[in-house]
């Protein structure tokens, strides 16, 4: 069935798959966040993650090792960050962004050599006759297990922020880091650690973009991915369900403007290919306002450095 045009099962299967990365980069700044730290350099962690990835799939051929190179790229570019932040007590506001502009030149220049190739396939998880029902087989499993494993990844981040006592840890650290200190947390290794599970699931994300999403390397293949999961955050109001909702509904936005164009729509590209990012900061806008409450669920100790001396 077609609707002006466009296949409605292909269009949300799409928007699944375009989905991921940002999913998953939002997933990771999330729990960042939710420890008090504020991680500008999402973008930086992807596109590292993305070239890292792609060169460690190429050469040893295994779609799968590329996923565990791009975790480790973008997890090992977060530790300088937390170097900055936690040990040398850097301005995490500027730390992040320059470690978005590192990230960028870094990846153009070691990925260089690798302009042109392709990745081996990743593959899709064989779901037998369920991927034959109609519509919903198109729709829901017909997808590499990636796509499943983001959403596995929401549920279990839900669960461990909400009923264990590891989350409970890193939401009061979020929330006050000096009374966590008090009742004898260590602060700052909760800290580094949150930090480099984001930075795994930054890099986790860019890989995505450069063996499923977009199948080779290109400098900026990341696209401002990073900013739209920092976006989706603060949409979110630091909620893991409300990321995914919210990782869908730009997914949904990036892909529908493309079936738009291919569907000979009179609206001019330029407009359509603005539309993600121009809807993301509406969204900011609102949720920043006194009409929005996201600003009332921002743990009390974003941003702020500590310092056991204090």
């Amino acid at each position: 069935m077609m609707i002006g045009g466009i296949d409605p099962a292909l269009l949300i299967s799409a928007l699944m798959v375009a989905s991921v990365p940002i999913l998953l980069a939002a997933i990771g700044e999330l729990v960042v966040e939710r420890a008090g730290v504020l991680n500008l350099g999402v973008e930086g962690m992807m596109i590292m993650g993305a070239v890292c990835g792609f060169i460690m799939a190429v050469q040893t051929g295994s779609a799968l090792l590329g996923f565990v190179g791009g975790a480790l790229g973008g997890a090992a570019l977060s530790l300088i960050f937390a170097l900055l932040t936690q040990v040398l007590l850097a301005n995490q506001v500027a730390s992040g962004l320059a470690l978005t502009l590192f990230g960028l030149g870094l990846s153009s220049l070691i990925g260089q050599s690798f302009v042109g190739i392709r990745p081996p396939s990743t593959g899709t998880v064989p779901f037998g006759p369920l991927a034959d029902i109609p519509f919903l087989g198109r729709v829901l499993f017909r997808h590499d297990w990636v796509v499943y494993a983001s959403v596995a990844l929401v549920a279990a981040t839900w669960w461990m922020l909400k009923a264990t006592r590891m989350g409970l840890i890193l939401r009061a650290v979020g929330e006050s880091h000096d009374a966590a200190h008090a009742l004898g947390y260590k602060v700052r290794k909760i800290r580094v650690l949150a930090i480099l599970f984001g930075g795994a699931m930054a890099g986790l994300g860019g890989a995505y973009v450069s063996l499923v999403r977009v199948p080779q390397w290109t400098d900026g293949i990341t696209a401002g991915a990073g900013w739209i999961a920092l976006a989706i955050v603060v949409f979110a109001s630091w909620r893991p369900w409300r990321a995914l909702v919210g990782a869908y509904l730009f997914g949904g936005i990036t892909v529908l403007q493309l079936n738009l164009q291919a569907a000979g729509a009179r609206i001019p590209v330029e407009y359509l290919s603005m539309s993600p990012y121009l809807i993301t900061i509406i969204v900011l806008v609102i949720m920043s306002s006194g009409r929005g409450k996201a600003s009332l669920n921002a743990p009390a100790s974003l941003g702020k450095n500590f310092h056991a001396s204090r």
